[in-house]
Formats: structure tokens, C-alpha cells, sequence
């Protein structure tokens, strides 16, 4: 499976999956975000599906500052936030984390106005990346 062109990806072959989930956390709150949803994909398939899957959760990101930007400049840019993080755990082993691209998402909106804001927020998430 290739990695996904409207995220950024980091394939972590020997880092456990909790402890993958516990370090793109700490990341995320030293670039200023808080983890306002955490959705455990596995738990909730089964639970809904009886369906097993592998352990993969959806934290829901946000930085207030640069949230606030951006709603300032796009009233109904909540559509897009907050930012979405995935950790996976990897078939062979170790896991994956993914965060969706702000540049590319907000190119949907198609407002000039967001490019800063976009940037920088992929700019600190970037670092949350290399940090992990």
C-alpha cells in the first residue's frame, strides 16, 4: 500500500504501536495541539461489526490558535479540522502514523486567505513527524 498524496506519512518498523500512539501525542502537544477525539477503530468495529481489525486509532488534533486563524478567514473551515491522525499497527510489524495534509485539504476551499495558516500548521505537523 502506498502512502497517501493528501497525507504525511512515517512508517516506524520498531516502534509498538501504544508506543508509537504515546510519542505522536507528545508531539502533537509540544507544536501547541491537543487530542480533542481519539476514536479506536478496532474497538468500535468489533463492537459494531464483530469484526476483528487491526489496532488502529483516529486522534482528532487541534491547535486553538491556528484554528482560530483559520475560522476567522473561513467561517466554515470547521468542515475540515481538526486535524486527523492515524496510528496503525503495520502487518510486519511496528506501526505507522499518518497525518492528513492541511495544505491539501484546505485547497478545497480554494481561499487564498488560508495559505499561511495552512502552512504553518504543516509545518508543525511535520515536526511532530521527524520527532517521532
Amino acid at each position: 500500500m502506498s502512502d497517501p498524496s493528501y497525507g504525511l506519512t512515517r512508517h516506524l518498523p520498531g516502534t509498538t504501536y501504544q508506543d508509537a500512539v504515546a510519542s505522536v501525542t507528545d508531539g502533537l502537544t509540544a507544536e501547541g495541539f491537543g487530542v480533542l477525539t481519539e476514536i479506536d477503530v478496532k474497538e468500535t468495529l468489533k463492537k459494531k461489526l464483530d469484526v476483528d481489525f487491526r489496532r488502529y486509532v483516529i486522534l482528532g488534533a487541534c491547535n486553538p490558535t491556528l484554528a482560530h486563524r483559520a475560522l476567522l478567514k473561513e467561517r466554515l473551515i470547521g468542515l475540515l479540522l481538526p486535524c486527523n491522525v492515524v496510528v496503525a499497527e503495520r502487518d510486519e510489524g511496528g506501526s505507522t502514523v499518518s497525518i492528513a495534509s492541511p495544505r491539501e485539504l484546505f485547497r478545497l476551499v480554494n481561499n487564498p486567505d488560508l495559505t499561511s495558516v495552512a502552512d504553518e500548521v504543516e509545518s508543525k505537523l511535520r515536526r511532530v513527524l521527524e520527532a517521532i
